[in-house]
């Protein structure tokens, strides 16, 4: 049997497998390599994140996306110059040749209990035993379309992580829904592939960030609006730096913050490629949406109550993901059924353990446990640390009890 077996080749998954194996802890790790990210979004992206909070972690810190960079000539800055998509998928292959080789490209199709451990079942056959599991699946499993929406056919409806290449939209209709990071960065390259794009929001207003001045920042200013791996601010300082003591809050008040720390808001280099280059409906919630004939017709209404109509050829539902286990169709009914959630979340242990026993959840599956860090890849590298010190406990403590010597009393 298995030590550990991580499903998940992500940041998250990577950082994690790279601990171990500077640990010295046995593991076998299974997924595709950085599949959100190559498959999953947009090509011509770039992250949200700064250049500092994009790096996938190892324990010495030595390959970092900085080093990276430096080693390919590419052009890197910790701060006011965006990563490319390219680069940091490119950076993840890196990562994975130097610091986790034992990678399997397969994936999990189903993952059960045992009385010592858990059962993988793998889409090649192989059946493997293992007495941990570290799940970090990542975000796709988990998108979140609006029910007047989802019922639409899929010719005339996505969602926007099923888009890596959109030349496939040129010169058609399309109407991007949602007015977060995802919507504009989508909404930008759909008119960058010549789309006749139209962007529809709730908010009345998009919301971008402040473009970083180049200039050295005061002490003063410092203090007051700190720099974090989530952005500037007090708030966003405390959630990147102390996910521990966010654990502690009560659940109620962490579910609140994770809803609404960090909305709907696009990078500041964002802003020229969508301001002035389509039609934006700022304000508008969807209330229907039905097929005619070979187009989908669309009925907003306004904040203020008016409505009005769109016909289009297709919509991209940019609406974000919310974390459900219950989509994780690989896990056993005997798993789902004792696994104890909150609004679909698990609920995890202060070392990411779930209510069964050796089954770990990390990356955004954590958030209402860790706070919004768990959504980017900032939070790989406190993770990563934090299961690896578990992990290795547990085993000293296994083994502990394995060669203890017996004692034996005698009666006189």
């Amino acid at each position: 049997m298995l030590d550990v077996v991580i499903i998940g080749a992500g940041p998250y998954g990577l950082s994690m497998a790279a601990y171990f194996r500077g640990h010295g802890i046995p593991f076998r790790i299974f997924g595709r390599l950085m599949d959100s990210w190559s498959a999953h979004m947009p090509k011509g992206m770039f992250l949200k994140s700064d250049g500092f909070a994009s790096n996938i972690y190892d324990p010495d810190g030595g390959f970092t996306l900085e080093r990276f960079c430096a080693d390919r000539g590419i052009g890197y800055s910790d701060t006011g110059r965006p990563v490319s998509l390219d680069t940091f998928v490119a950076y993840g292959l890196a990562f994975k040749e130097r610091m986790v080789p034992e990678l399997e490209d397969k994936v999990v199709v189903e993952l059960d209990r045992l009385p010592n451990g858990f059962r993988l079942r793998l889409e090649d056959g192989e059946v493997v035993s293992s007495r941990r599991v570290v799940l970090a699946v990542g975000i796709t499993h988990f998108e979140y379309v609006p029910d007047n929406l989802a019922t639409l056919p899929p010719e005339f409806l996505s969602h926007s992580s099923r888009h890596r290449d959109l030349e496939v939209f040129r010169g058609r209709k399309v109407v991007v829904i949602g007015g977060g990071a995802s919507a504009l960065d989508l909404a930008g390259l759909l008119r960058d592939a010549d789309a006749d794009v139209q962007l529809v929001a709730r908010r009345k207003t998009l919301k971008f960030h402040t473009k970083p001045s180049g200039k050295p920042r005061s002490w003063w200013q410092r203090i007051r609006n700190p720099q974090s791996g989530l952005g500037p601010g007090l708030r966003s300082r405390f959630f990147a730096n102390a996910p521990m003591l966010f654990h502690y809050l009560p659940e109620s008040l962490r579910l609140h913050i994770v809803k609404t720390h960090l909305g709907p808001s696009g990078g500041w280099f964002t802003r020229d490629k969508v301001v002035g280059r389509m039609p934006l409906l700022l304000g508008y919630t969807l209330e229907v949406a039905q097929v005619q004939g070979d187009k989908i017709l669309l009925g907003l209404r306004s904040i203020e109550g008016s409505k009005c109509e769109i016909l289009a050829d297709h919509v991209i539902a940019a609406t974000g993901y919310r974390v459900d286990t219950s989509r994780l169709k690989f896990l056993s009914a005997s798993i789902q059924g004792r696994l104890e959630k909150t609004h679909g979340s698990p609920v995890l242990s202060s070392s990411f353990e779930s209510s069964i026993p050796g089954l770990y959840f990390i990356g955004v599956a954590a958030a209402n446990s860790f706070g919004p860090l768990m959504r980017f890849a900032f939070g790989a590298g406190f993770t990563a640390r934090r299961v690896t010190k578990t992990i290795m406990a547990s085993r000293l403590s296994e083994y502990a009890s394995v060669t203890a010597p017996s004692v034996v009393t005698i009666a006189k």
